[in-house]
């Protein structure tokens, strides 16, 4: 009720007055039968024309449909495959791009091409976006994952009084595949879901001509797909709003008061998600793939989110190798008692944990290791050097964030 009594109608109690034939029950009825099929439709496809690992046809189907859908998420996951060579990666783009809403495949890329068109866009050969003199390009991608971000440029415009110079600004928004050789950089990558392709021998597979564009079964599935995309009765920003409440409410029952109760119980959905145990941004990325495979089935969910949960995670064991600090905080997380210990001799002990000679880590990088990341409790200078008293506690409640 509005603050004058006045009831404020749904979308869907709007339709129903404006139209009294609309049947809302049957459109959602059509709209889900026709999001399963193109569902099974796509993981056909990707099975018969790639070989990869079981899991990854699901978060790649699931994927696919999000582009249709894009514009309603506030964010949505780059799609990065880390791929050897050989291993059918512009292939696996190619049939993407073709399943995609308005998918289309470049070899380079620039700040024009990013954000003048429109559609997913899928980038082979990342390797040369890093290259010297691409920091601007790099910037978007970094901002392109999420709604809002938006670049201005000056265009000429004729008027009565003559040529006039004025802004004109373009959406970065768009949903991205990526793939290289050589892995992808720490800030990118975090905007990424992360798929290992490996070379197969399957050669009932890898010998087939890419003939999908000519398929009927693609053709039908993109039909599905964009009829799919008119039906305003899925994913809207309330759903968000909901999660936001259900978390505020730590995790606990709520009274959901969505227009999509009659067909979805978000409740068990966002239990079903809080399962996963992500972090922020892991969420952020995850969520648009979970509200889709909620849509599709319960099973799917359950799958999707085991799937999100393993990649997440495996991408955590490998930052946790990666990252000198983090390898620091494991490392005084693991100190016996807090006493006063000379810094040098934290430094070879912390080179022998990481099984290094590295001559950059000397005593002078430890010290300011430990001041930056708050590792120390107290510190003297003595007559061998500084010595300090590390805080073991505080560095075992950090490594809990990066576990």
């Amino acid at each position: 009720m509005t603050k004058k009594g006045i009831k404020e109608l749904s979308e869907d109690e709007f339709r129903k007055l404006a139209n009294p034939s609309y049947d809302l029950e049957k459109e959602q009825e059509e709209y889900k039968n026709n999001l399963l099929t193109s569902y099974r439709n796509i993981i056909d496809i990707l099975k018969e024309y790639i070989d990869i690992k079981e899991e990854y046809y699901n978060i790649i189907a699931l994927w696919i449909i999000g582009t249709y859908f894009h514009d309603r998420f506030p964010s949505y996951p780059f799609l990065f495959f880390n791929a050897q060579k050989g291993s059918g990666k512009s292939r696996t783009m190619n049939l993407i791009t073709c399943l995609a809403k308005d998918g289309e495949m470049v070899n380079s890329l620039t700040e024009a091409v990013l954000f003048r068109t429109k559609g997913t866009l899928a980038i082979d050969e990342y390797e040369g976006v890093n290259r010297k003199g691409n920091e601007n390009l790099r910037e978007l991608l970094n901002s392109a994952y999420k709604r809002g971000t938006k670049v201005k440029r000056m265009k000429q415009k004729k008027t009565i009084e003559g040529i006039q110079h004025v802004v004109e600004a373009f959406e970065v928004y768009r949903p991205l595949v990526l793939a290289n050789i050589w892995g992808m950089e720490n800030v990118l990558g975090d905007r990424c879901i992360i798929l290992i392709l490996e070379k197969s021998n399957k050669k009932e597979i890898t010998n087939l001509i890419e003939v999908f564009h000519e398929d009927e079964v693609t053709k039908e599935t993109k039909k599905l797909l964009n009829k799919c995309s008119l039906c305003r009765c899925s994913f809207s920003a309330e759903l968000y709003k909901n999660w936001n409440m259900y978390v505020k409410n730590n995790y606990t029952n709520y009274i959901n008061n969505t227009n999509y109760t009659n067909y979805i119980n978000y409740i068990e959905v966002f239990k079903t998600i809080n399962l996963m145990d992500l972090n922020g941004r892991e969420l952020e990325l995850s969520f648009p793939l979970c509200l889709i495979a909620a849509e599709i089935d319960s099973n799917v969910l359950k799958k999707t989110t085991l799937t999100l949960k393993s990649i997440f995670h495996s991408k955590r064991v490998e930052e946790l190798v990666e990252d000198i600090d983090v390898s620091l905080i494991d490392f005084v997380a693991q100190e016996p008692e807090p006493i006063f210990i000379s810094v040098n001799r934290l430094t070879q002990r912390f080179k022998e944990f990481l099984n290094t000679n590295d001559e950059w880590i000397n005593s002078r990088w430890m010290g300011r290791a430990l001041k930056r990341l708050n590792l120390f409790k107290e510190k003297r200078r003595t007559g061998r050097g500084i010595e300090v008293i590390l805080d073991i506690e505080k560095a075992q409640k950090k490594l809990k964030m990066f576990k």
